[in-house]
């Protein structure tokens, strides 16, 4: 009986997934069987008791599916719940207007860092939210600042002794990486020089709890042609204020030895 509930949410989380990564954010239920490897029957019965729960919804036309309220709800609730999110949302989105580029928070979930935060000033403007998107922890400025905290033993066991290349810029050695590290934590600050996506610069600085422990990062970021107007260093310093204020609402009240 276990593994049959087990293999149903699965399924049911299997169902979700196709619909989140669908490019229309819509799918027909053959589609979506297709996608995830279930007949017609099985994934007709998924849908009707995802639908009654309101994770999915029917449109009007009967025939294609979306992601349903239910998903938004909880969504909502998990960002409101999350102590990080809760303490870094107003700053996060102060600092975007002042700078008039992209903030984002982000924590490291597993093997990537995952945006609890995102906001636009008005030089980078968006048709879509970062909430909830994840990037690799050694090709973003957001990622390094969470593995500051780790040794090199500790990186490698986390990241595989192989770092995947997304430029030419991308670190894709750890002795390398670790020296890269250890600069960012002399200057306060990570950098992500088209390390991730050519034309996109980004500086990020740590996060912390009441243990002085990184737990988060928060960064400045926006394209390369915009970023050269701007000041690296005057950017730098406005990310280590913000993320020292958010650091001091979650506890934080003592220096951290270097």
């Amino acid at each position: 009986m276990a593994a049959e509930i087990h293999q149903s949410i699965q399924r049911a989380a299997s169902v979700l997934d196709a619909l989140g990564q669908s490019e229309t954010g819509q799918l027909r239920a053959s589609d979506i069987g297709r996608t995830i490897g279930l007949g017609p029957s099985t994934t007709a019965r998924l849908l009707t008791t995802l639908e009654e729960l309101h994770y999915v919804k029917k449109e009007p036309d009967g025939q294609l599916y979306s992601i349903g309220s239910a998903i938004f709800a909880l969504s909502s609730q998990g960002l409101n719940q999350n102590p990080v999110h809760r303490e870094s949302r107003a700053a996060a989105q102060e600092l975007a207007q002042k700078v008039g580029l992209s903030v984002n928070v982000g924590v490291r979930d597993e093997t990537s860092v995952m945006y609890l935060c995102h906001f636009e000033g008005a030089l980078a403007p968006k048709s879509h939210t970062m909430v909830g998107m994840r990037q690799p922890l050694h090709a973003s400025a957001l990622g390094k600042c969470l593995l500051l905290d780790l040794s090199q033993q500790e990186r490698i066991d986390l990241l595989g002794e192989e770092l995947p290349r997304f430029t030419a810029n991308t670190i894709t050695d750890h002795t390398a990486l670790t020296k890269e590290l250890a600069k960012s934590a002399d200057r306060g600050t990570c950098l992500e020089d088209q390390e991730l996506a050519l034309g996109r610069v980004c500086v990020a600085a740590p996060i912390r709890n009441a243990s002085g422990r990184v737990i988060a990062a928060i960064s400045i970021s926006g394209r390369l042609t915009v970023m050269r107007d701007h000041d690296l260093e005057s950017l730098s310093e406005e990310a280590i204020e913000t993320a020292d204020r958010i650091s001091v609402g979650l506890g934080l009240i003592s220096a951290i030895p270097a």
